[in-house]
């Protein structure tokens, strides 16, 4: 394969498993954020977390049980290419939602995603993430309604026409 093409494929698999490390927290699905990260990964949270990469899915699934809404967006993905290895740094927004006392709060943090990757039997994993946390906030919302559509499990519409991407 043209080296041009290779690089442009290597790149686009390695984001698309940043956007499904997303969608798995947001989802809870432990199976899918699995499927980003090598066996033997390890994370960096921070004071939140450090262990394996598997792990960091099972703790984030779990704590995100205890909130109303959770939401990540990816931006400013940059990638470097090296052979079966590579590097990148994402930038995310992670909004939060929880219930206090009388009042709904939101939970905004901006992080950085600094990750190391590798190429193993033809499929691009996570190695290592180290997680940045750039700033955050916490305010009272006033939420605007009630929305039933969306869900944090596999009954979202979304599986229907993505399956278990």
């Amino acid at each position: 394969m043209d080296t041009t093409v290779q690089a442009l494929a290597d790149r686009q698999a390695i984001t698309d498993r940043i956007y499904r490390y997303c969608r798995a927290v947001d989802r809870l699905d432990a199976a899918l954020g699995h499927s980003i990260w090598h066996e033997d990964g390890v994370a960096d949270y921070g004071d939140i977390y450090r262990g394996s990469g598997r792990g960091v899915i099972d703790f984030i699934c779990e704590a995100h049980l205890l909130l109303l809404h959770h939401s990540h967006q990816i931006s400013n993905i940059l990638i470097a290419l090296n052979g079966d290895l590579a590097g990148s740094e994402s930038y995310a927004t992670v909004n939060l939602r929880i219930k206090g006392q009388d009042k709904i709060q939101q939970i905004t943090v901006w992080v950085r995603y600094i990750d190391e990757w590798s190429r193993r039997s033809d499929d691009w994993r996570l190695d290592k993430r180290q997680t940045i946390i750039d700033f955050d906030e916490i305010r009272d919302v006033v939420p605007m309604g009630q929305y039933a559509v969306g869900r944090r499990d596999q009954a979202d519409p979304s599986y229907k026409v993505l399956g278990n991407l």
